[in-house]
């Protein structure tokens, strides 16, 4: 008899010291989901642009041809390394579609950077539409604004594994006679 209260003693003091380690594990594991892996929106920076192609035909047809290299350095301060697919970047003048540039699929990783380079396409027959373009010219700003969508997948330490779209919206200022860009970015993330 004495046996089995000893038996019974042990048994409770072990499950009362494993439901303190679980319950000692579960308030660490929501500390650390609120604060180390919360997420943070990434940072986007405009590091060069070329001109990689320009050409004007006036005679016969008027033709006009733009292509920019853009490097972007994208910096990723979350602990989830983000791999997207490929997509498309646009660029809106005034509300029309002015160029486009492709993305190809990469992966950002976890609280690191990536550089990104692309192509950015102007349409030539939708340059020459936008009469504003020139009085914007000479006024020395031209604002444009800029949609991304990335849909890929989010990796935490390699563990877990979640469906993510990130969509960024940026309005752009290019002072003509300083020769400077200024852009303001909105990023928003999904899971």
């Amino acid at each position: 008899m004495a046996c089995c209260m000893r038996c019974s003693k042990r048994m409770k003091i072990c499950c009362g010291v494993t439901a303190a380690i679980v319950i000692l594990l579960v308030v660490i594991l929501v500390i650390l989901i609120f604060t180390v892996f919360k997420q943070k929106d990434p940072t986007v920076t405009l590091q060069s642009v070329k001109v990689k192609e320009a050409s004007l035909v006036v005679f016969p047809v008027e033709v006009i041809n733009v292509s920019l290299g853009i490097l972007l350095t994208v910096e990723n301060p979350n602990y989830g390394s983000f791999s997207y697919h490929n997509s498309t970047a646009y660029l809106n003048y005034r509300g029309k579609l002015l160029a486009t540039a492709p993305l190809h699929e990469d992966t950002l990783p976890a609280r690191g950077s990536l550089n990104i380079s692309t192509t950015l396409n102007f349409y030539a027959d939708d340059i020459m539409k936008v009469l504003d373009l020139v009085a914007d010219l000479v006024k020395g700003v031209i604002n444009f604004t800029s949609t991304t969508t990335l849909e890929g997948r989010v990796k935490v330490l390699n563990l877990f594994k979640k469906k993510a779209t990130s969509s960024s919206f940026c309005d752009i200022s290019v002072f003509v006679h300083d020769k400077s860009v200024n852009s303001t970015c909105e990023i928003d993330v999904k899971l």
